[in-house]
């Protein structure tokens, strides 16, 4: 497979999967706010500031607004062309990145990713997130599932196929982080909280239900609400297809699927990299999470990942002795990697 191919199936994955997880993110926040009581502009302010600090966008959010209020973040985070990692912009990166490689996809995966291009285009997405935000949301989810299933469906399960996995899965991972680590302000810089309020409550079932893991959550922990469970649930549960944990499983498999090798061996650094995180997950506690300090894990795994997909980029995509444009491919990535989410 040329790597260009493999680059640009990568990113249409990586892409389709960020909109989804913008999409839920603020879909769910959203609502809280409904269920949350004397909400003046101070403490708007600080339930809509982490949010974008999450995304690691901070930066170019206070660039182009001067505070973080609803109407602000949520204009960034789904319609502002000069927010790479907004919904519109990266459904749009994600078709782009499809038409490269037209001849690699099913015409029923192109449909449906043009379909879906199309609406968040048209002046009939503005009138629907004007009218009903969580229709527009339930849309954008629902694009996305309906081209995961198609792509499962249809594709055939070739080279191209694990690197569409790749990206899914590396994308997912990150923003399961991301979404959990939206309320770490509510907790102690080391150790579990001994008692959790009736709103601290309401956010992190919040943070469960951005996961669409509150049914999930509720067949092993019950209805009670506690930010230890939550954060267990979401990084080392391995049966979840959205925790930290299966994500990296699935990473694993996909990375050694595309390289050959044997589980417990490695035949490059993507495939190290992956192995190792696993493994690491697959050996630790939650108990030992919380004394190391929550956010600070959750940093980690970000900067794992990453390593991880700049690890992907040099094993397959930066070809310098086969590919005479390696420089440009190379300029490319660094710009890929910049409208990323990574921090």
């Amino acid at each position: 497979m040329l790597s260009r191919v493999a680059h640009s199936l990568y990113w249409m994955a990586r892409y389709i999967e960020r909109a989804e997880n913008i999409a839920r993110l603020v879909d769910v926040n959203l609502q809280l706010l409904l269920d949350l009581r004397d909400l003046d502009e101070k403490r708007l302010a600080k339930h809509w500031l982490p949010i974008i600090q999450s995304t690691g966008d901070e930066k170019d959010f206070f660039k182009l607004h001067p505070r973080a209020t609803g109407q602000a973040v949520t204009e960034f985070l789904v319609f502002q062309a000069e927010n790479p990692n907004s919904i519109v912009q990266s459904i749009c990166a994600a078709r782009e990145n499809a038409r490269m490689v037209r001849d690699q996809l099913t015409l029923e995966l192109w449909e449906e990713l043009n379909r879906l291009y199309l609406f968040v285009r048209s002046p009939a997405a503005r009138n629907v997130w004007q009218r009903s935000p969580s229709e527009f949301f339930q849309e954008i989810k629902a694009g996305s599932l309906h081209l995961n299933g198609i792509a499962n469906a249809t594709l055939i399960h070739n080279e191209g196929w694990w690197f569409v996995q790749t990206g899914q899965f590396l994308e997912r991972g990150d923003k399961t982080t991301r979404i959990l680590d939206v309320r770490h302000e509510t907790l102690p810089e080391r150790g579990t909280p001994k008692g959790v309020s009736q709103t601290e409550s309401l956010e992190w079932a919040a943070v469960l239900r951005s996961c669409s893991a509150w049914d999930a959550y509720k067949t092993i922990y019950g209805s009670e609400v506690h930010p230890r469970h939550v954060a267990e649930f979401l990084l080392l549960n391995d049966n979840f297809p959205r925790s930290v944990r299966f994500c990296v499983g699935e990473l694993n498999r996909a990375v050694r699927q595309i390289s050959g090798a044997a589980e417990g061996y490695f035949r490059n650094d993507t495939d190290k990299l992956t192995g190792r995180f696993l493994a690491e997950l697959q050996f630790s506690t939650i108990d030992e999470i919380f004394e190391r300090g929550l956010h600070q894990c959750l940093d980690d795994v970000q900067i794992k990942l990453n390593n991880v997909g700049a690890a992907v980029f040099n094993t397959y995509i930066f070809q310098p002795f086969q590919n005479p444009d390696g420089e440009h491919m190379v300029q490319q990535e660094e710009q890929q990697q910049q409208q990323s989410a990574y921090s």
